[in-house]
């Protein structure tokens, strides 16, 4: 995964929601839509000095999960025994071989700057993800494709910053929610499709702000709050 593979998937996302392109970078991506997101942080291997992507910076000594099963294989982590005259002493031998692992992606492919991840393929800057395909600045999803800037939702396609929520899909800004496809802005409903600006109801489409639209009238307006959210 690099920088370019993971703005074609941004690309995608955007027209499948927005029906346009992508014009930010990633790094506006970041700041725009993933600001709130808990991403792995930048940090270096001690014992190579090489960058490297940590879930987890409450420690100061770091090693890659490459160079730490490396090591296992060569030199081992087990010490030489020998005699301690003091609990600082001690402690001083632990703070050698106490050393948190970073990167750490298992059974996935094409993995980049993220830290435990699981079963997953083209990921990019994401944390606690298990079974994912292309997503992008993502905490704690499972079971979903194409998500950019969305924390601890499954079963979702198409979406961006969709928090704990399930089954959504081609849809921006939803909190809390189940069943919810083709929408904007939506917190704790059900069975949504095609609506904007919703809160606390079901089984709707077309409805803006929970108030009913005709069909026509709902697209006008949804192609003005899309150029709203695009400024």
């Amino acid at each position: 995964m690099d920088d370019k593979k993971a703005l074609e998937i941004v690309n995608k996302i955007f027209l499948n929601i927005f029906d346009k392109e992508n014009d930010y970078s990633l790094e506006e991506l970041l700041e725009k839509f993933a600001f709130d997101v808990k991403l792995p942080k930048q940090v270096n291997d001690s014992t190579t000095n090489e960058i490297t992507w940590a879930d987890s910076i409450n420690s100061n000594k770091f090693i890659t999960n490459k160079n730490m099963e490396e090591r296992d294989k060569t030199k081992g982590w087990m010490l030489e025994r020998k005699e301690i005259h003091s609990l600082q002493e001690l402690i001083n031998i632990w703070n050698t071989i106490n050393l948190t692992t970073t990167e750490r992606v298992y059974d996935s492919i094409n993995v980049a700057k993220s830290d435990t991840i699981y079963r997953c393929e083209n990921i990019y800057r994401s944390t606690d993800c298990k079974n994912p395909k292309n997503i992008i600045y993502c905490d704690s999803c499972g079971n979903s494709e194409f998500l950019l800037a969305s924390q601890r939702s499954g079963n979702c396609n198409f979406c961006i910053r969709t928090d704990d929520s399930r089954d959504c899909s081609n849809s921006y800004n939803v909190i809390c929610s189940n069943k919810i496809s083709n929408s904007l802005f939506i917190q704790d409903c059900f069975n949504l499709y095609e609506c904007i600006f919703c809160s606390h109801i079901t089984s709707k489409r077309f409805c803006i702000a929970n108030m009913q639209f005709d069909e026509q009238e709902y697209y006008e307006i949804k192609k003005l709050i899309i150029e709203w959210i695009l400024k």
